[in-house]
């Protein structure tokens, strides 16, 4: 199965070797319980010692642990999802389809792609028919050809899992329905809608070399390739730099200027020409890794919006989802950021921010003072919004997004987004909202405050 050698054998199998006669009298249970301590490479240079312990080691049961620790492979499927003969042989497959990389590498972005699509399985079904097939070898060679660069190894294994997306035609004309089939999501503040997709290998090449003649990198554009956008691939834009590794966003003045901000921390990108390879991770490795997480984690979810859903980036979990309830009404609030709108040349307003508020009614209503309401309506809003510690901005008005929600129990929340601009990368904001029990026409009682938690309003570690 594999080159029988030196650099194969662990000290643990070497050992085995040398008490072959003893291994051969041993019953298979024993022997079954050491090969399971072996590693694959370890057990497949135990095939070659005897015909005997060649059956041993061929015993399917290991090797469909082997394919489920490594590849997460519950039925034995080659590189290409085809059925093989048994899990030895569909190792092997992956094995021999991957020769080139690191096998280390190979198993976490096949983790990294199964995890998003166990979680898109359970809770956004939608989005799995767009997600195409990997691509080949010869279509990432031609890739490269195309655009004359050299994709960093991590990225180079992730497409040859998963050839970003293929949304249907109405995506191309627009519709809102394909526009919110984006694997990273958006968000939506009044009728603007951001919705950011995986571009396959082809659309990239298109994208790229648009990209290439508007923004003003000079020699340097050579190094950048356009790996993700928004829907109507104006707004949001995400450039792979395929010498450093790093992944960057564009900012309102990235045609102008070509000004970007980096999606992953520096720190944790390894140098894409490490010769050793084994643990190499580039941006677009760590930036799907931690997209996963978020969604397992529940950190951002699927929202529904009348009959349309869509991965949305408003945090939805403490810290950085603030939760309070105040006399039966709930509060919850967090911010997104948007680098699309943020202007880096304007020091009054360099980060854009936008803020997602949900309010809702507990079944037993609204109670102040002993009484219980069976409604409330919103009449007025406060907020405090601070940059670093200093308070920036202290809005007062009526309505919210002109807006006057009257909550009832059981509903769904009543969710608005707005925006706000700050100096600094780091803020917050808090505030209150004033109800009046019963409805504004016909008000039960005295207005109330109901509290808005502070919520972080600041740059992630990692964009989206």
């Amino acid at each position: 199965m594999y080159r029988r050698g030196r650099h194969f054998e662990s000290y643990a199998v070497q050992e085995l070797l040398k008490a072959k006669m003893g291994l051969e009298k041993m019953d298979g249970l024993a022997m079954h319980v050491i090969l399971s301590k072996l590693s694959p490479l370890d057990v497949a240079s135990f095939c070659c010692v005897s015909e005997r312990l060649r059956v041993w080691a061929s015993d399917d049961s290991l090797w469909a642990r082997f394919c489920s620790d490594d590849l997460n492979l519950s039925s034995p499927l080659d590189p290409n999802g085809n059925p093989t003969a048994s899990f030895k042989a569909a190792y092997r497959a992956w094995r021999e389809g991957f020769t080139m990389y690191p096998w280390s590498l190979v198993m976490r972005a096949k983790s990294c792609w199964s995890k998003l699509k166990e979680w898109l399985a359970v809770n956004f079904p939608e989005v799995l028919p767009t997600l195409r097939r990997g691509a080949s070898e010869d279509e990432i060679k031609q890739f490269e050809k195309s655009l004359k660069i050299k994709l960093p190894l991590p990225t180079r294994v992730l497409y040859r899992f998963c050839d970003g997306q293929e949304l249907p035609y109405e995506y191309v004309s627009g519709s809102l329905p394909s526009s919110l089939l984006g694997v990273i999501g958006g968000y939506s503040v009044y009728n603007h809608l951001v919705n950011v997709i995986l571009l396959p290998l082809s659309h990239m090449v298109f994208g790229t070399r648009d990209y290439r003649r508007l923004i003003g990198f000079g020699d340097r554009s050579y190094e950048y390739i356009v790996v993700a956008a928004s829907a109507t691939y104006s707004e949001k834009i995400f450039l792979l730099n395929c010498i450093s590794g790093q992944l960057f966003v564009g900012t309102t003045n990235l045609l102008t200027d070509g000004e970007m901000l980096p999606c992953v921390p520096d720190a944790l990108i390894n140098s894409v020409h490490d010769p050793k390879g084994s643990q190499q991770q580039d941006a677009m490795l760590l930036w799907l890794e931690e997209h996963g997480r978020r969604l397992q984690d529940g950190i951002i979810g699927v929202r529904q919006d009348r009959k349309f859903r869509s991965i949305n980036l408003f945090p939805e979990k403490a810290p950085i989802c603030s939760s309070a309830v105040t006399n039966g009404v709930k509060v919850r609030a967090s911010a997104a950021f948007l680098p699309e709108f943020s202007n880096f040349q304007d020091e009054s307003e360099k980060f854009m921010f936008a803020y997602s508020i949900r309010l809702s009614l507990s079944p037993d209503g609204c109670i102040i003072n002993g009484m219980t309401f069976s409604s409330c309506q919103l009449y007025w809003r406060h907020w405090i919004i601070r940059a670093n510690d200093l308070v920036v901005a202290n809005p007062n008005g009526e309505a919210v997004i002109g807006q006057y929600p009257l909550l009832h129990p059981d509903e769904e929340e009543f969710v608005y987004e707005s925006w706000t601009t700050l100096q600094t990368s780091r803020g917050s904001m808090e505030g209150s909202f004033t109800f009046v029990p019963g409805r504004l026409a016909d008000a039960k009682g005295e207005p109330f405050a109901v509290e808005a938690a502070s919520f972080p309003v600041q740059l992630p570690e990692y964009i989206f």
